[in-house]
């Protein structure tokens, strides 16, 4: 699979994950769509947040997540590559 070569898969996925506007994001929801566990999913959004791409806020125990302005360019730009992989992958 092309893809392995050239992403770490599962920050890819969870990045353009958090484009999906219909969704309140918090880490236990992303490990379930990304099929990631919860101690990976921590790493990776301490990883993202240390970049700049997402912000956190607290509301209760629950922290929800979402993409800043320059992760949500950055996630655009994921996305469209791995749409291009997907296409090579399947011919």
């Amino acid at each position: 699979m092309i893809e392995g070569i050239f992403l770490k898969k599962k920050p890819a996925k969870a990045l353009v994950s958090l484009m999906k506007k219909d969704r309140v994001w918090y880490a236990s929801m992303l490990c379930k769509e990304i099929d990631c566990t919860y101690p990976h999913m921590i790493n990776i959004l301490n990883s993202f947040e240390s970049e700049g791409l997402i912000e956190t806020e607290e509301q209760g125990r629950i922290k929800i997540i979402r993409l800043t302005p320059k992760g949500e360019d950055l996630a655009h730009d994921f996305e469209n590559v791995m749409r291009r992989i997907q296409k090579y992958d399947e011919n």
